[in-house]
């Protein structure tokens, strides 16, 4: 854990849908935490997690049409990371997708990034219109 006293870093982007933007704030994300010095295996489990939440904004929330904007916030401490992710889509009810892990969802195209974004945070929670994922990520003491 980061033993010099730094202030947590909140900040807000509003990207387009596009690969290069989406490299853009998860770097940014990925650097606080380097800084905070959280472990490589952590760094990995949130890059899963954002970029599986990007994902499924640009390809569920705007059906892949790039012209459409996902805001995206984020706040790094030394104790969690806390990103989230919203779309300009109509949403969705995650309680209705399908386990993707289910013998018979295991051909099933969907579900499988809602998963690992569960797999690989601590927490996760969808607002009630389901066009924002919040993710949580909480270091161990």
């Amino acid at each position: 854990m980061c033993s010099n006293a730094k202030q947590p870093s909140r900040q807000q982007r509003t990207i387009l849908g596009v690969r290069d933007h989406f490299d853009e704030v998860q770097d940014a994300v990925l650097e606080l935490m380097k800084s905070f010095e959280y472990s490589e295996h952590e760094l990995f489990s949130v890059r899963v997690a954002f970029e599986e939440a990007l994902a499924n904004a640009l390809l569920h929330g705007h059906q892949g049409d790039e012209t459409n904007t996902i805001k995206v916030s984020w706040i790094v401490d030394d104790m969690r990371v806390e990103i989230e992710v919203e779309d300009q889509g109509r949403g969705y009810n995650p309680e209705t997708i399908p386990d993707p892990t289910a013998d018979e969802n295991l051909t099933l195209p969907s579900g499988r990034g809602l998963a690992m974004i569960r797999a690989f945070m601590s927490a996760v929670s969808v607002n009630e219109r389901g066009n924002r994922v919040r993710m949580v990520h909480q270091r161990r003491a």
